[in-house]
């Protein structure tokens, strides 16, 4: 998971194990079926924490953890937006009500720090100082330094989802309403194209590590930095697009149950009231 080191030397399809990796996995999966046990998670939430375990083993394992590391920057780039973007919002999702009260509603600098404007900030932040050349070529020959990076993009993840996902299961924190969330996801998806534009758009290489990495399906240093510009700005946009879109046709259906409601007579409008009235005899006048 964020454990694992680089693997050095040698090909980039050699299988390296990454034991650290599993154990973290197994860790997790076990407290939250200790945590949930007696059936409290519906079978949903179960499905939806394993895919986010899933996101976060298949993005931290052997081969993309040591093709990222040695070899290509846009698989690194694969690589975060898997911790960010699909792990975090799934095992957010996955957390029944009492056990995400209990994980964020106790802690009272989350009622600061998951501000909507203060955890899209924090985020943004996070991404692009994650990608500064000086950043990036530092943390890279250093392993504890890019397992606190991982660590940072991952946390600034989960609290840039919080006013999206938090649904009501933590009153204490801020939570947006349907068309807040949709703008607050669009603009995450618009923020992060100053770094990918930096990328895609750069003739040299950035990065001394990249450039000086073992090149791997015939790319160069070049070629893997703008194609890492590139899947920063469409793919990341594409997830965020797609739950905005998801968010739209769920909020969209809403308001037509609502309506249809409303038309069978099920909640009281006004329209309704003058209705009554135009059907009803005038009263007679007093003698």
């Amino acid at each position: 998971m964020l454990l694992a080191h680089a693997s050095g030397s040698g090909s980039a399809w050699a299988f390296h194990a990454h034991p650290d990796v599993w154990l973290v996995v197994a860790v997790l999966a076990g407290a939250y079926w200790w945590a949930v046990r007696g059936g409290r998670a519906s079978r949903r939430q179960r499905v939806l924490f394993g895919l986010g375990l899933l996101a976060l083993w298949a993005h931290s394992d052997w081969p993309v953890h040591d093709i990222a590391e040695d070899h290509l920057l846009f698989v690194h780039m694969l690589q975060h937006a898997g911790f960010q973007l699909i792990a975090a919002p799934l095992l957010l999702l996955g957390l029944p009500s009492e056990l995400f009260r209990r994980l964020f509603g106790g802690l009272r600098a989350l009622r600061f720090l998951a501000k909507p404007l203060v955890a899209g900030l924090l985020f943004n932040l996070v991404v692009v100082l994650s990608h500064w050349p000086a950043v990036v070529n530092t943390v890279l020959d250093r392993h504890p330094l890019h397992l606190a990076v991982h660590v940072v993009l991952f946390g600034s993840a989960v609290l840039m989802w919080l006013p999206v996902l938090n649904l009501g299961r933590a009153p204490e924190l801020p939570q947006l309403g349907d068309p807040g969330r949709m703008l607050y996801l669009f603009l995450q998806s618009v923020l992060p194209t100053m770094p990918a534009s930096f990328l895609t758009f750069a003739e040299r290489p950035i990065y001394r590590f990249y450039a000086e990495a073992p090149r791997v399906l015939g790319l160069s240093a070049v070629d893997d930095q703008q194609l890492a510009g590139a899947l920063m700005k469409v793919y990341a946009g594409s997830l965020l697009w797609g739950v905005i879109l998801v968010m739209f046709f769920r909020w969209y259906a809403r308001d037509q149950r609502a309506a249809a409601a409303a038309r069978r007579g099920d909640v009281l409008t006004w329209d309704d009231v003058e209705r009554e009235f135009a059907r009803s005899p005038a009263p007679s006048s007093p003698r």
